[in-house]
């Protein structure tokens, strides 16, 4: 049997690379020259040759893509192992035969191109070539060094489950298996991403989701064209709404339960490979202000958490810029003892309310970078103790009043009770747009930042549901589950806008005291 030459090797090549696809040659040196050429002559790639009775075969793998004991044991001991079933086969029923009788792997495939052996090779599968075999067999070996599940590093809750997600697809899909044992939980894959060819998991409960949500996020991340998605950052930003806005309209979490508390409520996941966030659409304003620990503890407790979170809300927003506007436009609203104690501070202060505002917030958003990025053993250290220490020492030097490092620490404490950091990075960009309209017009100012805010807002809309559902459009149903969480028998329906099948999911009746209450 003729072998390729290097000239119609080259042309193959270059055909795969522009995305055309070749079928896999009779010639076992001929498939495992070519696929080497593919890779670059990679080390990680391992190459196999053996013999199965008296046909040469040949097994394919990335090294530390694959689970070791699988393809030591599994395969290649199986496989090496004399088989009285091939004897009596003929060449063209050889590979039924060996899928039949010899693996004992989960998951076999046939692959029967050369790009398709590439993508399951590169995926962690093995492939097991055989002479005079136009076809090859991917086999189910993925495995590798991965993170195992690890309590989560971002919204903690002091009640409620510790474990998060990993950066392993599979392990986050059986997270949520696990929580939601339901066979209408459907799941679809994605790859996206033509040089990274990343899976993506579309997950939602069938019979509950809004089916219009489903079919547009499907026409949304197959209308991805895009080199790499590298983490679900990519995913959030290709198929969001809208792009030019400070506000996330995608929610995301680390938390299990979180995801599948909205899942049950009738949104849908998205699980990315590569990254411990699962996102899930669509996203409401209120959702960011809410979190998993609320439905742990009692009614009247995640009540009080989610009134101080709103206050938190509109105290990290809007303080700084009523300092600036009080202490410039509307003295006589300040009690005079206070003002003239504000007076005396700022005597020798050389700057303006607005510049003294602007240095202590950007020196604290710096502190706050630079926590971040150092070690994890020096960071908290050297953001609370840098903002004392500056702090301390601009009052000293009198560059700001003692004052304003109350606000700016108020301000700073306030933003970081968000369970959400997306939400939290959207009311820093907007309260630097708010300080300037203070010192600009003061009051009035502020409060017309706040109706083009509430306006645009009102504007948004995440998969078509409007962003501040159930607040505008006013839905009463909606309202128990808002800034009061009431009892969970009161809380009968999923939301309207986004589950409009299946409405009720708890028929539960108010708890009665035994014989009456005597």
């Amino acid at each position: 049997m003729r072998l390729r030459s290097r000239k119609q090797e080259k042309h193959i090549i270059e055909n795969i690379s522009d995305d055309h696809d070749v079928n896999l040659s009779e010639v076992l040196a001929e498939n495992i020259e070519l696929t080497s050429q593919m890779l670059g002559h990679s080390e990680d790639l391992v190459i196999r040759q053996f013999q199965l009775n008296d046909i040469k075969a040949a097994l394919m793998y990335i090294d530390g893509l694959i689970n070791q004991q699988t393809v030591y044991i599994d395969l290649l001991h199986e496989l090496m192992l004399d088989s009285s079933e091939l004897k009596r086969t003929n060449n063209k029923a050889i590979l039924p035969a060996i899928k039949a009788n010899l693996l004992s792997v989960g998951s076999v495939t046939e692959v029967n191109t050369i790009a398709s052996m590439l993508k399951a090779l590169l995926s962690g599968d093995s492939i097991l070539l055989v002479e005079q075999q136009i076809s090859g067999l991917a086999l189910n070996t993925k495995g590798g060094e991965s993170r195992g599940i690890e309590s989560v590093t971002t919204q903690e809750v002091v009640r409620g489950p510790k474990e998060a997600f990993t950066e392993r697809v599979a392990t986050n899909v059986s997270l949520i298996r696990r929580r939601i044992k339901d066979p209408n939980l459907w799941m679809k894959k994605y790859c996206i991403g033509e040089k990274t060819q990343t899976d993506v998991i579309v997950t939602y409960l069938n019979g509950v989701a809004n089916d219009d949500i489903v079919q547009e996020l499907d026409k949304r991340l197959n209308d991805i064209k895009i080199d790499a998605i590298l983490e679900g950052g990519y995913i959030e930003e290709l198929v969001q709404d809208d792009t030019y806005t400070p506000f996330p309209t995608v929610y995301n979490s680390e938390r299990p339960d979180a995801i599948s508390a909205g899942i049950l409520e009738g949104k849908i996941a998205i699980i990315v490979d590569g990254t411990p966030f699962v996102l899930l659409i669509p996203a409401l304003f209120v959702d960011f202000l809410q979190s998993s620990e609320d439905y742990y503890q009692r009614s009247d407790i995640a009540t009080l958490l989610r009134l101080l979170r709103t206050l938190a809300f509109f105290l990290a927003l809007l303080t700084p810029s009523l300092y600036i506007a009080l202490t410039i436009f509307h003295q006589e609203m300040v009690p005079t003892t206070l003002l003239i104690s504000l007076t005396a501070q700022r005597e020798g202060i050389p700057f303006p309310a607005l510049v003294e505002a602007l240095l202590m917030e950007v020196t604290f958003e710096l502190l706050r970078e630079a926590g971040i990025r150092l070690p994890s053993t020096v960071g908290s250290a050297i953001s609370i103790v840098g903002a004392l220490v500056l702090g301390q020492a601009a009052v000293d030097a009198g560059i700001v009043s003692a004052t304003m490092v109350i606000v700016v620490s108020l301000t700073a404490i306030c933003s970081f009770i968000f369970p959400s950091y997306n939400l939290a990075i959207s009311v820093r960009i907007l309260r630097f747009g708010f300080m300037f309209l203070a010192a600009s017009f003061g009051l009035y100012g502020i409060f017309t930042g706040m109706v083009f805010m509430v306006l645009h807002l009102n504007s948004l809309r995440s998969f078509g549901i409007p962003y501040l559902t159930p607040l505008a459009p006013f839905v009463w149903q909606g309202q128990k589950d808002v800034f009061v969480r009431a009892p969970l028998w009161k809380k009968r329906e999923r939301p309207h806008l986004i589950s409009q099948k299946n409405i009720v999911k708890n028929r539960t009746h108010a708890p009665e005291p035994p014989n009456g209450g005597r």
